[in-house]
């Protein structure tokens, strides 16, 4: 099992989880995180660090997330290790709680 971080992500980018998490298995993109599936050891600190509760067990991740699971994997490839906190967007706060953000994934 492996952890997933799914749309709610998207535009927000917080990066609590990236400090608590113990094998620098995040991956930073212009707009959102993803977690290196090969990396993850499933230690599950990460989960309750996030505000917008975007990070689930590859298992838990919601129906309609499910192809989140391969794209974390496809961008962490791509993307560069994040290995410690900075701050989010200046805009974070106002997508926070904000649905249908898949499109606005910058790659």
């Amino acid at each position: 099992m492996t952890y997933v971080v799914v749309e709610s992500c998207i535009k927000c980018k917080y990066t609590d989880c990236v400090d608590v998490c113990p094998v620098d298995c995040f991956h930073e993109g212009p707009n959102m995180l993803v977690i290196d599936p090969d990396e993850c050891i499933d230690c599950t600190l990460c989960v309750a660090e996030c505000p917008v509760e975007a990070i689930f067990a590859d298992d838990d991740v919601p129906e309609d997330q499910r192809d989140f699971i391969e794209l974390n994997a496809e961008l962490a490839r791509d993307w560069p290790v994040l290995t410690e906190k900075k701050d989010g967007p200046p805009d974070a706060d106002e997508w926070q709680d904000k649905p249908n953000k898949r499109e606005l994934l910058e790659r």
